[in-house]
């Protein structure tokens, strides 16, 4: 790597995946530099980081806080931006190298499609981002010639199996889904699901968002269209596989019938890492695998009749057009509301399933009809319960 410090750009420095990768800055101080760091409302811990790695800028979308931060970080010659529309902008400065969206559901499309017209390579945390939108941020991607990293367990494995294998076409990719909390369970088990009981997963520390799709499966369905977009794949060349330990994060199947698999404990800041400096692999002290310690790694089948959603994320990919953009904005409604108590774990499916089927389809949506989807979906799921 040349000697100049890669300058990265945070959105969303205060959740999971912002703070794993404030950790692997700390670790390679000769290597990257803070450029900007951006929370929604977290203006204490924004603070807090703006102080440790001192960036050019930081953004608090929420601009309630703004007085609050300005006071603090303009003293110690830190830019201080508040509102959604400054997100957008800040990702257009020129000193930024990449640009980590680690932001949550919806509110990333922006900041990336800015980010990817500035040019700026993006490490993608943030799957909503090609769940909405894939073809329009994919095609614009190629048109400014700008590498999309993953950052996502699943994605970045399937990333270091065709790293060296470019000319090779992919037959088939299998992504790897832990089963969430309530592996194993019928619906009836399901009925009377608390959310505390849903925010526990087995293998994985991320937010709660996160969390409550994993324990759904709609993660892993959100994964799928991901993968179909950052891969180039067809919706049939895109399998699950349920694998309760997490150490094979994903495979890859080439034309010839060889698999490939990335392996590892199941630390996000692996990928992280992988992410934000390739093509180089770095010299880490995280904990290492030993064989010994799993005598057995087991696969299954998803069952997708008790779990609903990952049904529901192929059948959006397969119908196209903005209907992966419904699903995405019914399941965000459907998760805030199971968060806030008002709906039990079953309904999230209803909820997104009714969406699919009353939301007009549009074939060939532009950037417009994506934001007037998401808008008149979450009307429509919240008339749903309601």
């Amino acid at each position: 790597m040349n000697s100049r410090k890669k300058k990265i750009a945070i959105l969303g420095s205060t959740g999971s995946i912002g703070t794993q990768a404030l950790d692997v800055i700390a670790a390679y101080p000769e290597i990257f530099a803070v450029e900007v760091l951006t929370a929604q409302r977290n203006a204490d811990l924004l603070i807090e980081q703006a102080r440790q790695f001192k960036p050019n800028a930081v953004v608090i979308a929420d601009d309630t806080h703004y007085e609050k931060v300005k006071s603090v970080l303009m003293p110690l010659d830190i830019k201080v931006f508040a509102g959604e529309n400054a997100l957008a902008s800040v990702v257009q400065m020129e000193t930024i190298d990449l640009v980590l969206t680690a932001l949550v559901g919806y509110s990333g499309l922006t900041p990336t499609i800015k980010a990817i017209e500035a040019g700026k390579d993006i490490a993608l945390a943030n799957k909503e981002t090609l769940v909405v939108a894939g073809e329009l941020i994919t095609r614009l991607a190629r048109e400014k010639e700008v590498n999309i990293y993953p950052v996502d367990s699943e994605h970045s494995a399937i990333f270091q199996c065709v790293v060296g294998e470019f000319h090779n076409p992919i037959e088939k990719i299998i992504l790897t889904a832990s089963g969430g909390p309530f592996r194993g369970k019928k619906k009836i088990d399901l009925m009377q699901v608390t959310k505390d009981q849903a925010l526990k997963h087995p293998n994985w520390t991320m937010g709660a968002k996160v969390t409550i799709d994993s324990a759904t499966l709609m993660n892993k369905g959100l994964e799928v269209i991901e993968a179909r977009w950052l891969f180039g794949l067809k919706p049939e060349q895109v399998d699950v596989v349920v694998h309760p330990q997490s150490i094979i994060h994903s495979l890859v199947q080439f034309e010839d019938g060889s698999i490939k698999a990335q392996l590892g404990l199941p630390d996000m800041r692996l990928p992280i890492q992988f992410a934000m400096s390739y093509p180089q692999r770095l010299k880490s002290n995280f904990p290492r695998f030993d064989f010994a310690n799993y005598p057995a790694l087991t696969f299954e089948k998803p069952d997708m009749e008790t779990f609903r959603n990952l049904a529901l994320a192929f059948e959006a990919l397969g119908r196209g057009g903005n209907m992966p953009c419904v699903l995405n904005a019914a399941n965000e409604v459907a998760v805030q509301e199971f968060l806030q108590d008002r709906i039990g774990f079953l309904q999230m499916s209803d909820i997104v399933e009714q969406c699919l089927s009353k939301m007009n389809y549009i074939a060939s949506p532009v950037l417009e009809d994506y934001v007037n989807t998401d808008k008149e979906t979450r009307i429509k799921a919240k008339e749903l319960i309601r």
